[in-house]
């Protein structure tokens, strides 16, 4: 008997340290039944929209998203935007919205990365290994553009802006940039031709048939590219946490592995 007393005495501490251990994302056991917003960089619009197929299938509500540049997603909540879910392209627009309090701090977490790509169109015969030494402007010709996320607001743009400064070309290139307001709209003007080359993120480049990766970053060129991922602070609440809980979770995780994010 007294065995027993032990034993039921040991589950229940057990289960105690495991719901502690779930931390501040723990997801309940109930489905999610209303709609939840996610605001989420470009670049993963086809990882969450592919996640929401699994979040429904497990009973919850549909997902609603807003795919835009970070900068513009993390204005916009600061101006009121309804989101649950944050998804930034780099920590530094994380970091300016844990400043102004739009995110709940102790959620936020980088779960995935990216690559850094040289880009061109499919039917391109350009093929470089990017080193200090590569000539981009050459790749350019007499009047082409570099197309790329504007530096000033767009991650894509940033860590471009680096990787050309490491390789000692930025001064020639900046000026010569065709400055898009997302990585996607980046991806555009490759695609229709209007620029040569174009640096986005690998999985961008991946999801596109009418482009061809020519070169890929030294990973020593720009910062990590990581996605930190939180609850947004104006609707924290159960439902919220238990869709960041998934969205950071095995099943979402592996939809980003198969679509070429990487382990940060």
């Amino acid at each position: 008997m007294l065995r027993k007393l032990l034993a039921a005495a040991l589950m229940l501490v057990s289960c105690s340290v495991a719901a502690r251990a779930e931390g501040p994302v723990a997801a309940p056991v109930a489905p999610v039944t209303r709609t939840l917003t996610v605001f989420a960089a470009a670049s993963m619009s086809d990882a969450i929209r592919q996640a929401n197929d699994v979040w429904v299938a497990k009973g919850n509500a549909p997902l609603q998203f807003n795919f835009a540049a970070s900068s513009t997603l993390a204005r916009q909540m600061e101006q009121g935007g309804n989101a649950a879910v944050f998804i930034s392209a780099d920590e530094r627009w994380m970091d300016w919205a844990a400043e102004r309090n739009l995110v709940v701090k102790d959620t936020r977490v980088s779960p995935i990365g990216n690559r850094l790509v040289l880009i061109a169109p499919a039917d391109s015969t350009l093929k470089v290994e990017l080193t200090k030494t590569t000539d981009i402007a050459a790749l350019l010709g007499r009047n082409g553009r570099l197309a790329t996320g504007d530096p000033q607001h767009v991650p894509v743009g940033r860590y471009a802006q680096e990787a050309l400064t490491w390789m000692g070309q930025w001064d020639a290139i900046g000026p010569r940039l065709a400055r898009a307001d997302s990585v996607r709209n980046a991806l555009l003007l490759v695609e229709r031709g209007e620029a040569p080359v174009g640096i986005v993120y690998e999985t961008d480049a991946a999801v596109s048939t009418r482009v061809k990766i020519i070169g890929v970053f030294p990973k020593e060129s720009h910062a990590p590219v990581t996605y930190p991922f939180a609850v947004v602070t104006a609707n924290d609440n159960a439902a919220s946490r238990a869709l960041l809980a998934f969205l950071i979770g095995p099943e979402a995780l592996e939809i980003y592995g198969r679509l070429g994010f990487t382990k940060p």
